[in-house]
């Protein structure tokens, strides 16, 4: 089997029927890997382009942050921010 490089990185999945699911990012370099935005329970800090709907949910449909195959880095270093929400939602369930 070959190794592709970064694999762990980089996903695509073009036979998804809503492949690519956002505009702005060339097709070759579409990164399916955070196909639900890890960022998105960060709310209004998650640094993405975002809206709020009339009925108060979150759309991200114009915002193509995560699947920029550069950005990896910065989804993931992100990540212990989400563990502290996901900690303090935690707690309040107690």
């Amino acid at each position: 089997m070959k190794k592709v490089p970064n694999s762990d990185r980089f996903f695509q999945n073009r036979e998804c029927r809503y492949f690519p699911c956002h505009t702005g990012v060339p097709e070759e370099e579409f990164n399916c890997l955070f196909c639900y935005c890890p960022l998105y329970t960060l709310g209004r800090k998650c640094g993405g382009n975002y809206v709020y709907t009339e009925k108060n949910i979150k759309s991200c449909k114009d915002c193509a942050f995560p699947h920029r195959r550069e950005n990896y880095d910065k989804v993931t270093g992100r990540f212990k921010e989400i563990a502290e929400v996901v900690r303090m939602t935690d707690g309040e369930m107690k």
